[in-house]
């Protein structure tokens, strides 16, 4: 297997530890939080998640770009991910349906990336020291400059994200002629989720996440959706606010992600930002209603804190991760919202919590009789 090797690759971590590796993408340098995903497959679908925009990813697995780039598998227009870090990246791929390779990819989204690194090493950096900011390079190797360039980079916490990959304009996807209407405010939504509505006979109009209360309601939605995003939804101070009115009129609610944490935040919950977060697609949930387990497709840094859930009077708990007990899902209880905090349209991932779309359907229905 050929590998692209355009010249050396530096990686500086906050804490001082120094990778070294070869070039991949475009030369250049890139800053962000350092995250890892422990997919297998779906990089393409992962990369483009509006949801890891502002972090430097590292693939736990050890060979990406072998099965290329298939134009349809996209979660939204372009690259979102600030730079990639990987063991072993291959400008070669062997699927007869690919469009193109991972390399040519990166360098028409202008994506720095640095291969040859001991991942595994770094995984468990991260592991264990936290999520922390990164810098990595193909054009400047002396240390002290680039730690002299990271210092200045903003920590995620704080960090509005949403308004720089959310829709501008509101736009439309379904028959218009379908049975009942969705609205999503799109905080950075993913297009699947889209997706998962349409196929389930919704008409959507995707709303700008500036969209005021009034906007949406005037368009007389039957449910909406509050989709994922990147960043701190402590920041979201106007989104939770936004929410808060969302909820009066009675509208069932569908939160996933961002949208679960902002729906818990309207309810008076906090979030708190996680060590090194849930990233991948393997992650075990117990649904607390049905006793039922659930492998589920992760990607978030912030999770809706446990002990101001339980001494909620509004939401009550209705998934947990079983990994650490984190909340993975919630509800109201005098009502119709619900959220969690993974991806049950799960692209990529398994399909195990797809049943989260029909039960938002059948709310729907309930509620419009």
């Amino acid at each position: 297997m050929k590998y692209n090797a355009k010249g050396k690759g530096i990686v500086v971590l906050q804490d001082g530890t120094v990778f070294h590796g070869l070039s991949a993408g475009i030369v250049g340098t890139s800053t962000g939080e350092i995250c890892f995903n422990t997919g297998m497959t779906g990089y393409q679908e992962i990369y483009t998640d509006p949801s890891y925009f502002g972090q430097i990813m590292v693939c736990a697995t050890a060979h990406i770009g072998n099965y290329g780039i298939e134009d349809n598998e996209i979660e939204s227009d372009n690259v979102k991910i600030s730079g990639l870090i990987c063991k072993k990246f291959s400008d070669v791929y062997s699927r007869p349906m690919a469009d193109g390779s991972l390399q040519n990819y990166f360098e028409v989204n202008k994506i720095v990336a640095i291969t040859d690194v001991d991942s595994r090493a770094m995984v468990r950096q991260i592991r264990d020291k936290g999520a922390m900011n990164v810098i990595i390079s193909s054009e400047e190797f002396d240390v002290e400059v680039l730690k002299s360039k990271l210092a200045k980079v903003p920590s995620m916490q704080g960090l509005e994200l949403s308004s720089k990959v959310a829709t501008s304009e509101a736009y439309f996807e379904g028959d218009e002629n379908a049975d009942y209407k969705i609205a999503v405010l799109d905080f950075g939504t993913k297009k699947n989720i889209i997706r998962c509505l349409t196929e389930r006979g919704a008409y959507v109009k995707v709303f700008p996440m500036s969209a005021s209360s009034a906007e949406i309601l005037a368009w007389k939605p039957d449910g909406i959706m509050l989709s994922n995003g990147p960043g701190d939804p402590s920041a979201m101070t106007e989104s939770i606010e936004r929410i808060k009115q969302l909820l009066v009129p009675n509208i069932p609610v569908f939160g996933i992600c961002l949208g679960h944490q902002l729906l818990s935040l309207a309810n008076g919950l906090k979030t708190v930002k996680m060590h090194n977060g849930h990233r991948g697609i393997n992650h075990p949930v117990k649904n607390l209603e049905t006793g039922k387990g659930e492998v589920t497709s992760q990607n978030h840094g912030f999770v809706v804190d446990r002990k101001s859930a339980e001494e909620s009077d509004l939401v009550e708990i209705t998934h947990v991760h079983l990994n650490d007990d984190t909340v993975a899902g919630i509800k109201m209880k005098a009502q119709p919202a619900f959220s969690v905090q993974y991806h049950p349209e799960a692209s990529p991932g398994p399909h195990d919590s797809r049943y989260l779309f029909d039960n938002f359907n059948e709310i729907i229905a309930e509620n419009k009789k």
